[in-house]
This record gives C-alpha cells, structure tokens and sequence, in this order.
C-alpha cells in the first residue's frame, strides 16, 4: 500500500482577524463555525486520504488532533525513512476542504520531481525533504511565502500541479465570511426536495450558523426538533383552521430544526450513530404523533370510529416501512456519515428513486395548505391510504434486492 501524504500546516504569527479564538487556540488558530482551523484541517485531511498532520511552530498538545513540532529540523527528524508521498505545505489558516485535499492525495501518485506550487499550496518530493527541510530551517521559513522563496533559490522555478485548486486562507474578516459560506454550502444534500433546498434548508442553515460557536450539541437539537414535532400534533385535535394552522406551522418548524442536527453533526465532527438513530426514529415519531392526532381529531369532529382505521393505516405504514429501512439498510451502519440515506441498497433503480422522492418531507406544504381550511382530515385519508402502499413497495424492494444479492453469492456461501 502507498504511503498516505502528509500535511505540514505553518503556524503563523496570530492574523488580524476579527473575532474570538477557540477555546484550544494555537497561533494562527482561528475558530470558524464552532470549529478552530487546524482541528478541521486535522479532520477533514485524514478523511481525504492523509496520513499525519503537522503544525509547524504550534504548542505542543494543544490541538491533539495535529501533532506540533518546533520547528524544520524536528519536522525533518519525524519523517520516516523510505517515504514515497510528498508533503503537502500550506499555513494554519487555510480552510481545509475534503475537495482539493482529495486531490493533493490523487496528485501524489505523480509525485513531482522537486517541488510544485498550486494556489496557497506547496508540494515537496519527499526525496527532497531533507535537503528542502534544511534550507527552511536556515532560512528561518514561517510562512508559505517565505518556504516558496527558499524552495525557488534551493530548486529553481516550481512546477505546477496537474490539478486545479482554490484553498481560502482566512487573513481578514472578510475571509472569515466566505469561510463561512463556503462550509455551509457544502451543507445543502443532493437529497433535499424542492422545498427543503429552496426554503427549510436556508433557515436552517443560519439556525445552525448561529448554534456552532455554542455547546449545543447535534443530539440535543435532534430532541429539541422532536419536541416541536411531537407538541404540534394536539393541535390536530382540533376542527378549528386556527389550531389545526398552529399544528401544521409546528410541524414545519420541527422540519427545519430537524435540519439543523445534522448540520451542526458535520460542522463540529460530531456524527454518531446514537445520532442518526435518534434523528430517524425521532422523525417517525413525530409523523406517527401527527397522523393519530389527525384520525383522533376527525373521528371527534365525525363522531364515529371509521376515521381511526386511516389513521391507524397511516400509523403501521409509517412504522413498517421505517422498521424494514432500519433493520435491511442501516442497523450495522457505524457513526462516520449519514445513517439514513436512501430506502435501498441500490437508489439509483427506478423504483428506488422513487420511493426516496416520496420520501422527502415536502408533504408538509400539503399539511400547511389543508390546515388553513381546517381540512387536516383529508391528509390523514391519503397518508392512511399511501403509507401502507408505500411500505408494502418497500418490502417488495428489500426482498427483491435481498434475492439479487443471493444469486450474485456463490452457491457455497449461500448455503452456509
């Protein structure tokens, strides 16, 4: 197996920036989003493929996550003989993305021959290292400009990197901003509907933009959603437009701090599975309370009982195609992403594509728009009707994914 790249961050005199510390700040630390810099960049960088990440200049044991070194020459002394990956060297301010880090590490297979320098990026050969290392070392280097004058006069003119990247060092307030907006952005999942991306998922985002820099943890906001959620479903109870109004707006509401969980989760590398089981289940829970509520109220307002049976239906629908979703995709699924991505194994197939659009909480617009006639009823008559459909097509397609998946088994495995 290759050697994994190894990241070498410069810990710079502390920039002018706007703004408070983290709370763990080395030089150069800067928090963004609940988040200091380099800690991120220890994080993201290990999940783009890196081996080690080393903060040149910073105090020892402050940021676990980096492993600091005084200087060039303990950098030098830490490097293992026989390496083939280059190092990657860039300041402690930059903001570290899983994209471009992906492709320093795809890049590192052509290593270059000395030295290439892309936009706030140097690569070194790690054939060169020593001599490189030494040179930083003389010259005092502290800085990315600094490393690439002496790389130049030690190497000649850099080559340039066969991949197009665009890292933001933060330097100024204004940095800070587009920071921000760069992380947040890469927040938006190509799963969300049309409304979720066009409406909840803004608000969301600002909630979570707010809540970062806070101890609000990704589980307390998942129960802090559950309860909107759950306290919404009384108010279908009743037949008046304006309670049933209430609910429904509850209800979004839940939707959109149900956003926030994951946001925060990605945001602060806080992903757990006890987090993305508690974001699901809570989710079914919520809709459960709101379609009971919904039969109860009709049945009050019909004084009869045959409404119970559409809420009743929508209840075990919802429930069964959650149970089967949960025990077939994500029951031995660990905490590292998104515990819940799609009701199939294989979600680009036609039915599976569908049954995932008709998944998406945009129904919730339907609810809103009902609610404001006081006509809450005729949602829960077509969840009564469609969530048992709907659980019986997920069944259908976990067996039939199931019995693809035992014919591709050799015959010996399959009767073990």
């Amino acid at each position: 197996m290759p050697d994994a790249p190894i990241l070498v961050l410069l810990a710079a005199p502390s920039p002018a920036l706007g703004g408070r510390r983290s709370a763990a700040s080395s030089p150069g630390d800067v928090e963004i989003l609940g988040l200091g810099l380099v800690k991120r960049a220890a994080l993201v960088a290990r999940r783009a493929g890196f081996g080690e990440v080393l903060l040149v200049g910073g105090e020892a044991g402050v940021i676990p996550e980096a492993v600091s070194v005084s200087g060039w020459a303990e950098l030098a002394a830490r490097l293992p003989l026989g390496r083939t990956a280059p190092l990657a060297i860039a300041s402690a301010a930059v903001l570290a993305e899983k994209d471009w880090l992906e492709k320093l590490v795809g890049n590192g297979a052509p290593q270059p021959a000395v030295w290439a320098a892309a936009d706030r990026i140097v690569m070194l050969a790690t054939a060169k290292a020593p001599d490189a290392l030494r040179t930083l070392d003389e010259r005092g280097a502290t800085d990315l400009r600094a490393v690439e004058t002496a790389l130049g006069a030690l190497f000649g003119p850099p080559e340039r990197l066969s991949v197009e990247i665009h890292p933001l060092v933060v330097e100024g307030p204004g940095d800070r901003l587009e920071a921000e907006r760069r992380l947040l952005r890469k927040l938006v999942k190509d799963t969300d509907g049309f409304m979720a991306r066009h409406v909840e998922r803004p608000i969301s985002l600002q909630i979570s933009r707010v809540l970062a820099p806070t101890a609000i943890t990704p589980n307390q906001m998942s129960v802090i959603s559950i309860l909107v959620g759950v306290f919404a479903g009384p108010f279908f109870l009743s037949s008046r437009p304006s309670l049933q109004t209430a609910g429904a707006l509850l209800f979004l509401a839940h939707s959109i701090l149900d956003g926030c969980d994951g946001e925060l989760a990605r945001l602060k590398f806080q992903q757990s599975r006890l987090g993305g089981v508690l974001d699901f289940w809570g989710d079914n829970l919520v809709h459960v309370v709101i379609f009971a509520c919904m039969a109860v109220g009709w049945s009050w307002a019909a004084r009869a009982c045959w409404p119970l049976f559409f809420g009743a239906g929508a209840v075990v629908g919802t429930l069964g195609s959650a149970g089967v979703v949960y025990w077939r995709l994500m029951r031995e699924k660990d905490g590292e992403g998104s515990l819940f991505t799609s009701v199939s194994a294989e979600p680009e197939r036609p039915l599976a594509h569908m049954l995932d659009a008709a998944s998406r909480r945009d129904f919730i617009y339907l609810v809103v728009l009902l609610a404001l006639a006081g006509r809450s009823d005729w949602f829960v008559l077509l969840a009564g009707i469609g969530a048992p459909i709907y659980c019986l097509l997920v069944v259908f397609l976990a067996a039939r994914e199931r019995r693809s998946t035992d014919e591709g088994k050799p015959r010996a495995a399959r009767g073990a």
